[in-house]
């Protein structure tokens, strides 16, 4: 192999390394605000439901309600999609639909979400760089828009306890493959706090608090607890 040849094989692979590291992984290290958020919730509809094994479907309502309810306070502008849903799969989950009744879900036929024109225009008007993903199944209606989304620029976050699949082994197998291509796994209850950012910001305080005793869990057990024990009361 000649100098030159070696020499154009070696800078297109440090090319390349610089690429995927300043495209994909460009500003991951800003937190989430709701001023560069966007959500994606994608067939969150009974008939996914039904054959998914890697969450229970109770926590996986919960979960997506939760986050609606926290994109709703902090003004997150919040796309649905689902697919099929009058003749196959069902509407979005009641739940969370009712946590946004400002947002009508986008019915289409593609797997990839962001194939359909409607969804595609919707991530463009929200102007934010930073997009969270979740939905079902985790390895095809979740994993084809973020890889979509990462190619075209976007900083995309995969809510991995908003997603589900057949099995943990489908989720996980999603999960590393959306990770590798440049994504950042992240859950919602976490995202929320990033949201919030300091509990000295009153005007949204008090609704982070009423959404985690709601959907919050262990959290929420601790918030009831407090309040009955009049933590911090004078």
């Amino acid at each position: 192999m000649s100098t030159f040849r070696r020499f154009a094989r070696a800078t297109l692979a440090l090319a390349s390394i610089a690429l995927a590291g300043s495209a994909a992984r460009a500003d991951i290290r800003e937190p989430l605000t709701p001023e560069n958020s966007a959500v994606l919730l994608v067939d969150l509809q009974p008939q996914y439901a039904f054959s998914v094994h890697s969450i229970d479907a109770g926590k996986l309502i919960n979960n997506a309600t939760g986050l609606s309810k926290a994109a709703r306070v902090f003004g997150v502008p919040t796309i649905f999609t689902t697919i099929n849903a009058r003749n196959f799969a069902g509407s979005m989950f009641t739940q969370v639909a009712n946590a946004r009744p400002d947002v009508v879900p986008v019915d289409r036929t593609t797997i990839n979400a962001l194939a359909d024109e409607r969804v595609q225009s919707a991530v463009a008007r929200t102007q934010r760089k930073k997009i969270l993903v979740g939905g079902l199944w985790t390895d095809s209606c979740v994993t084809l828009p973020v890889l979509s989304l990462l190619k075209q620029g976007h900083e995309v976050y995969v809510l991995t306890d908003v997603a589900g699949d057949v099995d943990e082994s489908a989720h996980q197998m999603a999960i590393q493959r959306m990770v590798q291509a440049g994504a950042v796994p992240v859950t919602w209850l976490a995202v929320m706090l990033e949201w919030q950012g300091d509990w000295a910001n009153s005007a949204t305080a008090a609704q982070v608090g009423e959404i985690a005793l709601e959907h919050g869990g262990a959290w929420g057990l601790g918030i009831a607890y407090a309040r009955e024990m009049k933590v911090g009361a004078k």
